[in-house]
């Protein structure tokens, strides 16, 4: 009961899931694990993002951790289900492009914007196959975004202008709905919202998947009552020593205000 929960993401991206998990579990700790040594990784083969996310349970499961989130739309897609047939004893849960809470919440006129693998995937597929239907869902690749976003506010002219191309293939039309189908995604919204000639509402299922993991925590007991010294730390697979102040930087910060960020320095493997 008093382990953490681990959270993973390939780089930055999974801070704004851990937001929203710690406010909604103020009483648990929390080990986050981001792989921006290898982000990103939405236009990566399956193969590789499934080795890359068995590495970073591995390493969280040096920290004891009694649940795992996966706060990455492609890891989720390539990983989960070989996560959950070597790890049936750990409680793994996953972020998923949010597009059936669009639904349910009535939008008729609905993009998502995801990376390449994450849109490619058969889950999602089969998901946007069955709410067709009468409604409109176009879904927009997004290759090249997370890795801008990834390198801060000094690439952050360069993020609009891909922002303002790719959604130019839009032809101006207007969305009642956008689903962000990369935790990464979050921290521009802002910029996405310009480039859109309407006021849509924006989806990224991080409530609903926290209100999952609580549920299955609390079937096994596992759930915090009480928690006078929260720990929430930071780990990174980039040698920039600078990276972990990043993630806290950001997890402090407002959504709204999280693209004010940078740093500079090489990526290589781990440090970990």
């Amino acid at each position: 009961m008093d382990s953490p929960i681990g959270v993973f993401d390939s780089g930055v991206g999974g801070i704004s899931t851990l937001k929203v998990l710690a406010s909604m579990l103020p009483h648990e700790d929390f080990v986050f694990f981001g792989d921006s040594g290898n982000a990103p990784y939405g236009e990566k083969r399956r193969e590789e993002v499934q080795r890359l996310t068995n590495d970073a349970v591995q390493k969280l499961l040096m920290h004891h951790i009694k649940g795992m989130v996966i706060a990455c739309n492609t890891a989720t897609s390539a990983a989960k289900p070989m996560l959950l047939e070597r790890y049936p004893d750990l409680t793994i849960v996953g972020i998923e492009p949010a597009l059936k809470e669009a639904v349910d919440n009535g939008a008729q006129n609905i993009l998502v914007m995801a990376t390449p693998l994450t849109l490619a995937m058969p889950k999602f597929q089969r998901q946007l196959h069955l709410f067709s239907g009468e409604r409109h869902i176009e879904t927009l690749p997004c290759s090249g975004l997370a890795g801008l976003i990834e390198c801060g506010a000094q690439r952050l002219d360069d993020v609009k202008d891909l922002l303002r191309r790719l959604l130019s293939t839009t032809s101006g039309r207007r969305f009642d709905a956008v689903v962000l189908g990369c935790t990464h995604y979050p921290f521009v919204k802002d910029q996405i919202a310009e480039c859109l000639p309407s006021n849509p509402s924006f989806y990224t299922g991080y409530e609903g998947l926290t209100r999952h993991l609580t549920h299955l925590l609390g079937e096994r007991q596992l759930l915090r009552s009480t928690n006078a010294c929260r720990s929430i730390e930071f780990l990174s697979s980039s040698v920039n020593p600078h990276e972990t102040d990043l993630y806290k930087q950001l997890f402090a910060s407002s959504i709204e205000s999280a693209t004010e960020f940078g740093r500079s320095g090489p990526k290589s493997e781990s440090m970990l």
